[in-house]
């Protein structure tokens, strides 16, 4: 054991020593607050363009007072024109687009947008709904129908959702929680995959140099695959740590100095304009401080753990097999494809029903427990039982695919010059 722990710890410092190690940990937070800044400084430069959109009216109903010029939007009135010579003006003047109100009889008959760019859905959903709002309401009025009276009669309540036990939540409680799921899990499926190759790439390096004969000339290779791992998570685990905490550090600067509007989204102002009503925001933060934060920190890193071991092992053993990263490549969809499954049962199963039969079957499997687990876990009460039963299948299966990953890895590291096929990997299983 003395031994072991002297591999954890060699592994280790040479890992949070390493020169690049050092430079991507304090660069990768910088590198990622700037990315989001020009994100914000980008998205407002778009924003802060004026569109010219002309408008021809030819129902005589004055649709164009619907219409009121913006910092985004400069509507320009065309009236006396024909369809024809409205769009041919348009195009010469380089307008961005140009809104046609048609009618027939004196019926409005058509809304028609022309424009050479792809307007946005929000803006034509926006030009619907102002013009068709009037054109009914012109309808009843033609209709000798009283519009006092539909707009008393009319029901507009909002659904109010809330649990069994009489506690309100939002209607924005189904997408917290799939933001708290689909994080958790996709944030651990690139910890597994970054550090996981991170494993293979330092066993590779030994191999190649050789220096891997002299050490397992004094050291079982079953400790050297351990120490190995296990250090390797440490300085995985210490490098999460510090982006965590010098990314919020630069977010509070940047958003302190910048002002909160760098990185808020100008495009969605109506939607951030909408939520401003005080109950609405209160019932968003209750759904937020519902959900099983604890719980969800616990399981993180309790399955982080295990999935990182139990895919660490599987790396160590690929690493172990070949001589460059070249060749890692053939064995490298096993790896992925049970990450990517587990993303897409996660985001297409268990966000419809994280109750139902594929949920729960896949937070079984050990190879997709600890993402789909995770995902479920903000979705209602889980039974602490069942989140036993998961862990414990994945921590007994990491037994079993250690040991399978260390008859692999003591017969391929001193192994050279031959490229590994699977036949060669199920012989090595055998011995």
């Amino acid at each position: 054991m003395d031994k072991l722990w002297l591999i954890i710890k060699r592994e280790y410092l040479n890992k949070v020593r390493n020169r690049t190690f050092i430079i991507m940990t304090f660069v990768s937070p910088l590198i990622f607050v700037g990315v989001v800044l020009l994100i914000g400084w980008l998205t407002s430069i778009n924003s802060d363009t004026s569109r010219k959109i002309a408008i021809l009216d030819q129902t005589g109903e004055n649709y164009v007072s619907l219409f009121t010029s913006s910092e985004r939007y400069d509507y320009i009135i065309l009236n006396g024109v024909s369809k024809e010579a409205a769009i041919a003006a348009s195009k010469e003047a380089d307008y961005y687009g140009l809104i046609l109100m048609e009618s027939r009889e004196g019926k409005f008959t058509g809304l028609s947008f022309y424009s050479d760019d792809s307007p946005s859905p929000d803006f034509l959903e926006s030009v619907e709904n102002k013009v068709n709002k009037k054109a009914t309401e012109n309808n009843l009025e033609d209709a000798a129908i009283d519009l006092h009276k539909i707009e008393e009669l009319t029901v507009n309540n909002e659904i109010q959702v809330q649990d069994f036990t009489g506690e309100k939540t939002s209607k924005m409680s189904g997408w917290v929680k799939i933001a708290a799921g689909g994080a958790s899990g996709y944030l651990l499926m690139m910890f597994i995959v970054i550090y996981g190759n991170m494993v293979m790439r330092s066993v590779i390096e030994e191999k190649t140099s050789r220096i891997i004969e002299i050490i397992v000339s004094s050291v079982k290779p079953i400790y050297l695959m351990i120490g190995k791992i296990t250090g390797t998570s440490l300085a995985g685990i210490t490098q999460f740590i510090i982006w965590v905490v010098v990314g919020s550090i630069l977010l509070v600067v940047a958003s302190t100095f910048l002002g909160a509007e760098a990185f808020s989204n100008p495009a969605s102002a109506d939607v951030i304009a909408q939520a401003q009503d005080i109950s609405k925001m209160q019932l968003i933060f209750n759904d937020i401080a519902q959900l099983p934060i604890l719980k969800l920190l616990l399981c993180f890193f309790i399955y982080f753990m295990g999935g990182y071991f139990l895919y660490a092992s599987i790396y160590t053993a690929i690493g172990a097999a070949v001589d460059n990263e070249t060749d890692t490549q053939q064995f490298m969809l096993p790896v992925i494809l049970p990450l990517m499954l587990a993303i897409y049962v996660g985001f297409f199963s268990v966000m419809d029903n994280p109750h139902g039969t594929t949920a729960v079957i896949f937070s079984y499997i050990p190879l997709t427990s600890p993402i789909v687990m995770l995902m479920r876990i903000p979705f209602g009460e889980i039974a602490w039982w069942e989140i036993a039963i998961s862990m414990l299948l994945l921590y007994v299966s990491i037994i079993g695919v250690a040991m399978l990953a260390a008859k692999i890895y003591r017969i391929g590291i001193l192994m050279y010059g031959k490229k590994t096929t699977w036949k060669e990997l199920y012989k090595w299983l055998r011995y």
